[in-house]
């Protein structure tokens, strides 16, 4: 049986959507700078609200509390992958390596979220 994580970043979920974040940093940084405000802006927003939303409700006490964070995570990382459609599309990037690591804290969300709601309260 896997020890239970004792931190956040423990968390294999978080530190995937914290490598996201760093990516996403690293793409909008090569975005046009009349994007500062707008899309530059909105994406790191999103984007940083995953992992931080998994980091909050690692502390969360109440099981339905804990899942409402990684669905508010999860909702983000949607917005998240719109900014890359919309990105691609104004050719501020090419490629899609953001895409597939989005689709992977995905799965990952999904599958704690699901944990959760199934463990039984102590």
């Amino acid at each position: 049986m896997l020890k239970p994580a004792s931190h956040f970043t423990d968390l294999i979920v978080w530190q995937k959507a914290h490598a996201f974040v760093l990516g996403v940093y690293r793409m909008t940084a090569e975005f046009p700078k009349h994007e500062i405000y707008g899309l530059i802006s909105q994406f790191r927003r999103a984007a940083v609200s995953i992992p931080a939303n998994v980091a909050e409700g690692f502390r969360r006490k109440g099981l339905p509390d804990k899942a409402r964070f990684l669905n508010i995570a999860q909702a983000s990382l949607e917005e998240c992958r719109y900014y890359l459609i919309l990105s691609h599309d104004l050719e501020y990037h090419k490629g899609n390596t953001l895409a597939d690591l989005a689709t992977e804290v995905s799965k990952l969300l999904t599958a704690y979220e699901r944990s959760i709601l199934n463990r039984q309260p102590p």
